[in-house]
């Protein structure tokens, strides 16, 4: 053979073994090439930026901004696992520690740390949405958007809960005033709110008994769940107008299967002879900590 001809040999068979080491990295194996157990190549797939807790110190350095995380998480399937699995979870932590901890097992007693969170109904990318978004009111054409600072509170909840439901634990927030398009002097209130516990809570247990029927045109704008209106229920208390602060009859109050809820209303303009709502007394001891979110110049009331 000649020496030409060897030389040829050599160098195909230089770029199989090169092609099978390029194939073996794109499997996963970081470089380990032929021969390497598949244990041994997947066991290093959750290193350097695909380290959850690498990515937790990440965010936490841009306070968990909400924008970034929904573009990290349409990068590849496992970002988007980590994401859902432990930094939305951590972005309602930063956002509201208090209410995450009465959500998902109690407030722990004064100077105590506070407990990891556990599970959350509807999952947690779901309650980071309802923290930090504003779904708008459709009927009106008025587009959802990030808001800018949110308050929720337990006493608010309190005037959506029917009488007979007073026991349940629900959070939900001031509206979040919009004009409507077209000038009418009118503006309209966006509120969203949760509940914890929803499977066992009495409000479920009251649609259930009255045999409500779900909403077939409606979803649920934070989880895309089926929903119950509360209005047609007939399980809508006077003192959520009052609270909300709109017209008797112009409401709209969902709740879905997973305990998000969400609605709108006609904002009634106050006079200066008109005295505060029912309800809005101090609400020092119930109010958890606001929220704050990437602002896109939309503003809820506080």
């Amino acid at each position: 053979m000649s020496e030409g001809a060897r030389n040829t040999r050599r160098f195909y068979g230089a770029s199989s073994s090169g092609a099978g080491g390029s194939a073996s990295y794109r499997d996963g194996g970081g470089g380990g090439g032929i021969g390497v157990p598949p244990a041994a190549r997947s066991s290093d797939v959750n290193t350097g930026i695909l380290d959850e807790n690498v990515l937790a110190l990440v965010f936490r350095c841009i306070n968990f901004d909400p924008k970034a995380l929904c573009t990290v998480s349409c990068v590849s399937r496992r970002l988007r696992a980590v994401a859902e699995r432990v930094l939305w979870r951590e972005l309602c932590v930063s956002r509201a520690p208090r209410m995450v901890a009465s959500l998902t097992g109690g407030v722990p007693p004064p100077g105590a740390p506070p407990p990891p969170p556990g599970r959350i109904v509807g999952g947690w990318p779901a309650l980071a949405k309802l923290l930090l978004f504003c779904c708008g009111a459709a009927s009106a054409s008025v587009p959802g958007h990030f808001t800018g600072v949110s308050r929720f509170s337990k006493t608010s909840g309190r005037s959506f809960l029917a009488r007979r439901c007073r026991g349940d634990l629900l959070y939900v927030s001031d509206p979040c005033e919009h004009a409507v398009p077209g000038g009418a002097d009118d503006d309209v209130g966006a509120y969203r709110g949760v509940f914890r516990g929803f499977m066992r809570s009495r409000t479920r247990a009251c649609l259930v008994g009255k045999q409500a029927a779900l909403e077939a045109r409606v979803r649920c704008p934070y989880c895309g769940a089926r929903v119950w209106s509360m209005v047609a229920a007939g399980l809508v208390p006077r003192s959520a107008w009052r609270r909300l602060g709109a017209y008797e009859g112009r409401l709209e109050y969902y709740v879905c299967v997973s305990g998000h809820l969400h609605g709108n209303c006609w904002l009634a303009r106050l006079t200066s002879s008109d005295g505060e709502h029912d309800g809005g007394g101090d609400d020092s001891e119930e109010e958890d900590a606001s929220t704050d979110g990437g602002s896109d110049g939309g503003r809820a009331a506080s």
